[in-house]
This record gives C-alpha cells, structure tokens and sequence, in this order.
C-alpha cells in the first residue's frame, strides 16, 4: 500500500487551499480521527484523551453519526470537534459530482459542521472548490499514522508519529476496527510523549482556519 506518511510536499503543492497544518509556533498538536463512531473504539479514544485533558476533531460518516447517536453526543460533550466524512466513506474520485454532494448533504443531517475531510483523501478539484465556494474548510493532514494498513505494524506507526511532529501537526488516526490494534498501542504513545515534551492538544475550528487564512 503506497502513501505518504509526512512529508506531502507534492500534495499540498497541488491542493494549496486545503488544510494540510495549522499555522502556529506554539506547541499544539491536532489529533483527528476518522471514520467514527465506534460503539467501542471511540469510547477508548475519548476516555484516553481525557486523561490528557486532550481536545480532538472527529471526521464521522454519517451512517456511523446515525446508528450511534449516544457515542457521537459524547464526542461533542467532551468538548470535542465533529466534521463530515461523507454519509458512506465516499471516494470522490470514483462518485459523480452530484451523488457525492448528495452523500456530504445527507451526512450533513447528523453531523453539524462545515469541517471536510475527503475519505481516502481523493475528491476532485471541481468538487473540493464548490465545496470551499459554499463555506467548507478541506482538512487534510500533516501525519498519516498508517494505523488504518494492516501491513504495518504498530511500532513503525509510532515512529511515523513520534518522528515527525511538529507545532501545528495535523495527526490523522482512525477510530475504527481495522485499525484498532495499531491505534491502541500508538494514541497512548502520543499522548504521553508529547504531553511531557509540553505540547497541547487542540481541536480545529473554523475561527483557527480563518486566522491562518487571513494572515
């Protein structure tokens, strides 16, 4: 499985008006997790983040926002940050415009927020413009944790990670089965070495985007 785990310099070269960091020089670092809720794995996630007093921002399908409305009001009781993941984890790429509009529409019903993150990270610049052209802020990642490839194991996700933040580093994990075994041994690691070394975590917000792109 080939990607980029840091270092996306190409990426955010061609799709410069996506959200690839925050810009900032003080030490916060901004966990993002996909693909949730999880009946289970989220509960994980969230109870580890408030042992750090850890703020996140959750990507959520739709789907997912629905069949576990108790898990995703605990996302945001927390304090955490919700943003649309699409209502079926859709490629942007292999959808038609209108239909994956459609998906973002209807995930919409369950998930209050103008935050994206396209699944896979593949939408097309047509449908990332009329997108933006409406008020959503596209948030990437400056980290890919890797959790999500089963090749991988947990170690050298940590190491992607551990290796490769920095102030404003947008760290892109998973709260989903597939990557539960890798999530489980690198968030704690997170959480722990960077909390020591004096970082913050944050939530993205839309105020935080519009003074990065006002500046």
């Amino acid at each position: 499985m080939l990607y980029w785990t840091s270092g996306n310099t190409l990426l955010r070269a061609l799709y410069p008006s996506r959200h690839w960091k925050v810009e900032t020089n003080e030490k916060k670092i901004y966990l993002t997790f996909d693909d949730g809720p999880h009946p289970t794995i989220t509960p994980f996630v969230l109870d580890r983040l408030q042992q750090y007093n850890a703020k996140a921002t959750f990507f959520c399908i739709g789907k997912n926002a629905r069949e576990y409305p108790d898990v995703y009001a605990r996302i945001l009781s927390s304090g955490h940050v919700t943003g649309n993941h699409t209502m079926n984890h859709r490629n942007g790429w292999k959808t038609d415009s209108r239909e994956y509009f459609d998906d973002i529409k209807e995930a919409a019903k369950y998930i209050d927020s103008k935050l994206f993150r396209p699944p896979y990270g593949r939408m097309t610049q047509f449908q990332s413009k009329a997108l933006q052209d409406t008020g959503w802020e596209i948030i990437m990642w400056t980290i890919l944790t890797g959790d999500f490839d089963k090749s991988r194991t947990p170690e050298s996700c940590w190491k992607s990670v551990e290796k490769n933040v920095q102030p404003g580093s947008i760290v892109l994990f998973h709260d989903s089965e597939k990557a539960w075994d890798r999530l489980a041994y690198v968030l704690p690691r997170t959480l722990e070495r960077f909390s020591s070394a004096g970082y913050t975590f944050e939530t993205i917000s839309m105020d935080i985007l519009g003074k990065h792109r006002n500046k």
